[in-house]
């Protein structure tokens, strides 16, 4: 509760910083004041800016961690015509599992063939 009352209090007595009324007890176009004004833009950018690093420097820590664990399937089916031993012809769906670019992703044969170090030419 006690926090609450002290964040709202900050809150209000920064809200006016950066108001622009007339009232204005320096003359801004004085030496002094603009270059104040200068100096509070200038440390206002550069902490702005190495807030911004550190915030993008972890979503996208996030995002490459989010993509190691991408647990999405991605499947694309296609048909076979085969024709059956009574003399009928039928569609057959065969479905393929393929990586985020669509390359399919090798077969246990394939990966077998591949540690042995023997090449897999496929079905002849």
């Amino acid at each position: 509760m006690m926090a609450a009352v002290v964040m709202a209090g900050a809150g209000l007595a920064m809200s006016g910083c950066a108001t622009r009324s007339d009232g204005r007890l320096v003359n801004t176009r004085q030496p002094g004041p603009a270059i104040g004004t200068g100096v509070g833009v200038a440390a206002g950018a550069v902490a702005g800016n190495a807030a911004g690093a550190v915030v993008g420097a972890g979503e996208g820590f996030v995002g490459a961690v989010n993509s190691t664990f991408d647990g999405e399937r991605r499947v694309v089916r296609s048909w076979r015509t085969e024709v059956t031993l009574d003399g009928r012809t039928i569609r057959v769906p065969v479905e393929i599992e393929v990586d985020q670019y669509g390359r399919p992703y090798p077969t246990a044969a394939e990966r077998a063939a591949e540690q042995s170090g023997t090449p897999n030419r496929g079905p002849r």
